[in-house]
């Protein structure tokens, strides 16, 4: 069946970095196809790849995008079941002029989606081609079908993504360190097995069964009820570590061993330094919401740290712009130059490895210096009543801390000698996003519950 015209597309599943809802109501198999010609036609592409999770509803997803995108006349290759990073490495790698993972990332089993990148896996975002897309299909715009279709070819990039990955490591530096996994059922299961048997760590491994269904938790890590298995077994098992991965497997994220969540600043830092101790001087992206440890950690190695504004597309063009060999965000994003300036959930967790190995320390201890210094909020949303009021609340809390350095690179910093906060709106909902940071846990206390009673007034 090829792509008809005057399909009706909810405009609210196009968010600012990806599409996503409900499957089937909001995000379905004529939504698929729509889309997979408005983005052919979009970048007018010739080799498009395409990925898929492992939730139900994305095998017919990935169909009728293929569908959609071979009657314009793109030649599709079909990278099956895969994790979306390795989405990205298939884009970058391949050649191809650009591609699609459908996944819905790290939400609930009845959602799913679309994550879409151009040549060299550059992301389409809300301000870069996800509206063209959207008012091409909203206005019955796209180009009719090709003369010629578009062959559809299968590969499997799995081998060569796991060398890649390990290119990042010294394997043989790698101690056997007791290491406890959790794949939430989601694609960690795929590449995980294969990247830690050609590591001497001793594994415990968790929901390693894909399993679009979610039996055990969701596969969401930064809900602390998903981490709550990982955490027994971290434990119980008297872990070094303790890493857990997303649906999609795009992030990890880490658990010391005492079974506490670590968060992404910290991670961020130690990863800046794993870089930084085998390319002195090298320049580190962090996001502006990040804790200061990341910028003293990067200081201390003889780095360059430059802040950055949230959001993954900000990051690539910053990355590529300067050449830098590695950037994080705090919601566990981790972006490298030399995969191709994109994000990778494997990546951290062999470099984390690595960096406990060269030091002889467990997670725990790593983070000790960095835990005894920062204190940081975590991120703290509150809902307003509507978006009209967002600038308003934002120029209220500018007047009261005037006195403060304040910058609006992504809402508003305001930065003080003991204590530093950003709040940001979000990007789709009347919502504001506290993180702050202070030098003792009572200052941050007491200037968190501040700031958050300002903005809930």
């Amino acid at each position: 069946m090829s792509y008809e015209k005057a399909v009706k597309v909810d405009p609210a599943i196009f968010k600012a970095y990806d599409v996503r809802g409900v499957y089937p109501a909001e995000v379905n198999e004529d939504t698929a196809r729509a889309i997979g010609a408005a983005f052919v036609a979009y970048l007018h592409a010739k080799r498009v790849a395409v990925g898929r999770d492992m939730r139900l509803s994305s095998p017919p997803l990935a169909a009728a995008f293929i569908d959609g995108a071979t009657s314009q006349g793109a030649d599709v290759t079909d990278y099956g079941m895969i994790a979306t990073d390795m989405l990205y490495f298939a884009v970058a790698r391949d050649g191809h002029d650009g591609g699609v993972q459908i996944t819905a990332s790290h939400n609930p089993k009845q959602y799913n989606g679309m994550k879409m990148v151009r040549r060299e896996a550059f992301p389409l975002s809300g301000d870069e081609g996800l509206a063209e897309i959207r008012e091409m299909i909203g206005g019955d715009s796209i180009p009719a079908p090709a003369r010629r279709r578009g062959a559809v070819t299968t590969k499997n990039a799995l081998d060569e993504y796991v060398d890649h990955v390990m290119s990042f490591v010294d394997p043989s530096i790698v101690r056997p360190f007791n290491v406890v996994l959790d794949a939430g059922s989601g694609m960690g299961g795929l590449v995980a097995p294969r990247l830690f048997d050609r590591l001497p760590c001793r594994t415990t491994r968790l929901c390693f069964d894909i399993d679009g269904r979610f039996p055990n938790h969701e596969a969401n890590p930064l809900i602390a009820e998903n981490r709550r298995d990982i955490v027994e077994r971290v434990i119980a098992e008297k872990a070094d570590v303790g890493i857990a991965w997303d649906g999609d497997a795009d992030r990890c994220f880490f658990i010391d061993g005492t079974g506490d969540f670590v968060s992404g600043d910290f991670i961020t830092a130690l990863l800046a330094e794993a870089f930084l101790l085998k390319n002195p001087g090298a320049s580190i992206i962090y996001d502006l919401r990040a804790s200061y440890a990341v910028k003293d950690i990067v200081g201390r190695y003889g780095g360059t740290a430059m802040m950055n504004r949230v959001g993954h597309a900000f990051f690539k063009r910053r990355m590529r712009e300067t050449n830098a060999i590695f950037g994080g965000e705090v919601t566990g994003h981790y972006y490298f130059r030399d995969n191709f300036f994109a994000d990778n959930g494997f990546i951290p967790a062999i470099l984390i490895l690595e960096l406990m190995s060269k030091k002889g320390q467990p997670l725990r201890d790593l983070l000790q210096p960095l835990a005894s210094r920062y204190f940081i909020s975590g991120e703290i949303n509150t809902k307003l009543p509507s978006m009209t009021l967002v600038p308003e609340k934002l120029d209220q809390i500018a007047a009261r801390y005037s006195d403060g350095h304040q910058y609006k690179l992504d809402g508003l910093s305001v930065e003080y000698p003991e204590w530093h906060f950003n709040v940001r709106p979000s990007n789709t909902e009347p919502l504001l996003r506290l993180n702050l940071e202070a030098t003792t846990p009572e200052l941050m206390a007491e200037k968190r519950d501040e700031v958050v009673a300002l903005i809930r007034s």
